[in-house]
């Protein structure tokens, strides 16, 4: 065979004999073998004299004076080209074998497309030869057409993740590291290349996301010579990866993506990817987290009030944070003392778990095991334990524990299992608050954490567990398969959370992403909002509270009781359907909603962030919709604060039916909402 070509659902992956790829982008229906002569391109002057194709493993010996696939050395010695010797194709992946001319380095390059059209790409380096092998970098890399000429990429800090920012793809590097040992609220994310002004809904796109937790760099490069790629990988500092004979590396899985309508056509293979191979046992659980509610004030008088109240807005799973543990009455002290407080909790924990259990929920509790407080007993008495010398910086009062050490991860184990063992506990908040800010151990520490989540999992399968990392640091398709949900940010303020939730969720599916409704004046920001707005945000996602329900109002609680029921009517539809993001001509104004796989039915927010740029608003245009049948939309929860002097008439009369195709061109007349307000539509098929 001298063409290896992967096709699915609209995309084409295209390999010739010797390793060059051809093309990565929209279906190129069946091709014959002949077509991998048909691209060999011209012979420029001044440059290599044989024609320059993109390899899967591009190096200098190959022409390419670009950013290597591979760097490293045996003793000094570089590790030289690799030339393909092998290639296995069966159905939708690809194998490549390639060595290095001394036969000291192996590569094997992974390749798979899925049925959604998401591609997969990896490499395993064998050293072969004498000595120790020191890996410097191993990216997988693709090249990218050259209309793709802007990038996105994101940005961010605590409480204010997934920040998109765009700049031109230029001749040279634009390249994102990360060296927080997590991703980091920084973190590139999902970085996108795709033509000049694309949009939610229109324009190509090739988009790239390394799966891992640790350190990385994600990239785009044009080169002069006419190529451009998009490549990640792990970020390794020097002696990170020293390999000895027959030993191996395997990069994180590179993700990638291609769309041809817009970012949310992203989504719409990235999400039934994931979801294919992510099962969830049950329907996301609404939950309440102690937190925001009581942060250390714990004791079961204090707490029994707010399970009462809990359960009585509809809660299904409570969840007590940081505090329950020896000595832990703030956050200066005792992580790693995985012991409950006989002071606080002097009957330990049952009578709350059962109080918990008896008004119909499940019981939850937080825990922050990579994590160590130098006032800590375990700190005193493992020193050795602790990443780094003696002087290292704090941060959050706190250090690392280092995974890596065989005596510091059987303790985590050990307390985790039987604290699991212990209590009937169904779910854990497992939080992760600092950078490790140590050199050369991302790696070996990722890789353990990776192991003592597998462990957990495979001995309490029943459980549960968020990663959450001061807020949205570590949310990444490394980590997905060992947990159930990520902690989107450490904000519940609204405003930033329809940010936070509308990036993130280009990602990764909506029932992984937590969205807990806070107080009316957010702890965070100090910002002060409507219940609606923030009833309205959280509902589109793994819906929570994070409040102290019991103080709230009776009419509080009686939306929060309406809300609570909407969300367990609609989450069939929230947690599998389409995500459509529509592209709105005011940034003041956003529309975003889920429409079923089916097309029968819909659910959509409008939201004013702050003062629209006119009057009138532009009509709401519903994306997504079948444009041959007929949809009921009515409004759904409570009504927003609008200032107008009679509402459109559609509104007025409580429903209108038109078909999608009108619903998505044309549109319905928008109420005149203030700032800061959300209004829900319910769109539903008739006949």
């Amino acid at each position: 065979m001298t063409l290896h070509h992967l096709r699915a659902a609209g995309v084409s992956f295209v390999l010739d004999a010797r390793g060059a790829v051809l093309h990565w982008g929209p279906d190129l229906g069946e091709l014959p073998d002949s077509f991998a002569g048909t691209q060999v391109p011209a012979i420029p002057p001044s440059s290599v004299d044989v024609p320059l194709q993109w390899s899967l493993l591009p190096s200098l010996g190959d022409g390419w004076s670009g950013r290597p696939a591979l760097a490293g050395h045996h003793d000094g010695k570089p590790s030289g080209t690799l030339q393909v010797v092998a290639i296995e194709h069966a159905g939708n992946t690809i194998s490549v074998r390639a060595e290095n001319a001394g036969r000291s380095i192996t590569v094997v390059t992974g390749i798979e497309l899925s049925p959604e059209g998401v591609l997969r790409i990896r490499h395993v380096l064998t050293n072969d030869g004498p000595g120790l092998f020191e890996l410097a970098s191993l990216d997988p890399q693709l090249p990218i057409p050259a209309e793709a000429t802007e990038l996105l990429d994101f940005t961010g800090l605590w409480a204010h993740e997934r920040r998109p920012q765009r700049t031109p793809l230029r001749q040279g590097v634009w390249s994102r590291e990360s060296r927080h040992g997590r991703p980091g609220h920084d973190d590139a994310f999902l970085l996108m290349a795709g033509v000049p002004g694309f949009t939610f809904r229109s324009g190509r796109i090739w988009a790239l996301h390394l799966a891992t937790s640790g350190d990385k760099r994600i990239w785009a490069e044009r080169s002069a010579l006419g190529h451009s790629a998009v490549g990640a990988g792990e970020l390794l500092a020097p002696g990170e990866i020293r390999l000895a004979r027959g030993e191996t590396y395997t990069t994180p899985w590179a993700v990638a993506v291609f769309s041809d309508s817009g970012i949310d056509g992203l989504s719409d293979r990235l999400h039934p990817w994931i979801r294919s191979w992510k099962k969830l046992a049950k329907p996301r659980p609404v939950v309440l987290n102690t937190w925001e509610a009581v942060y250390f004030d714990q004791s079961l008088d204090r707490l029994a009030d707010l399970v009462d109240a809990a359960a009585d807005v509809g809660v299904e799973r409570f969840v007590l944070d940081d505090g329950w543990f020896t000595g832990r009455r703030d956050d200066r002290r005792a992580l790693g003392d995985w012991y409950v407080d006989p002071v606080v909790w002097p009957d330990g924990l049952h009578p709350l778990i059962s109080r918990v259990h008896a008004a119909g929920m499940e019981f939850g509790l937080w825990v922050e095991p990579e994590m160590v407080s130098p006032d800590s007993a375990l700190a005193r008495a493992h020193p050795s334990w602790i990443l780094g010398p003696p002087q290292s910086l704090t941060w959050r009062f706190q250090r690392v524990l280092d995974l890596a050490n065989a005596d510091a991860y059987a303790y985590v184990l050990a307390r985790l299992t039987d604290l699991l063992a212990e209590h009937p506990i169904a779910f854990l908040k497992w939080d992760h608050n600092r950078d490790l800010l140590q050199p050369g151990v991302a790696h070996r520490q990722t890789a353990a954490v990776y192991r003592l989540l597998a462990e957990l999992r495979a001995a309490f399968p029943h459980v549960e567990i968020e990663s959450c990392a001061s807020g949205g640091a570590r949310i990444d398709l490394g980590i997905l398969p060992l947990v159930d949900r990520f902690w989107t940010s450490d904000t519940n303020d609204p405003l930033d959370r329809q940010h936070i939730q509308r990036w993130t969720s280009v990602l990764i599916p909506p029932e992984l992403l937590g969205g807990h409704l806070g107080a009316g004046t957010a702890h965070v920001t100090g910002r002060t909002s409507a219940l609606g707005l923030r009833l309205a945000t959280a509902l589109f996602g793994h819906a929570g509270i994070e409040w102290d329900v019991s103080r709230a109002s009776p009419e509080d609680r009686a939306m929060i009781a309406a809300w609570t029921a909407d969300y367990q009517r609609l989450r069939p539809l929230l947690h599998s359907g389409v995500v459509v993001r529509a592209d709105t001509p005011d940034p003041a104004v956003l529309l975003h909603g889920v429409v079923a796989q089916d097309r029968s039915s819909a659910v959509f927010a409008l939201v004013t962030l702050d003062s629209p740029a006119a009057a009138l608003p532009p009509p709401i245009r519903f994306p997504g919709l079948d444009p041959d049948r007929l949809y009921t939309v009515r409004t759904l929860g409570h009504p927003p604060r609008v200032v107008q002097d009679a509402p459109p008439p559609w509104l007025a009369a409580g429903a209108v039916t038109l078909p999608g195709r009108v619903l998505a061109e044309v549109g319905l007349p928008a109420p005149l909402l203030v700032p800061e307000q959300a209004v829900l539509l319910s769109l539903d098929t008739t006949g």
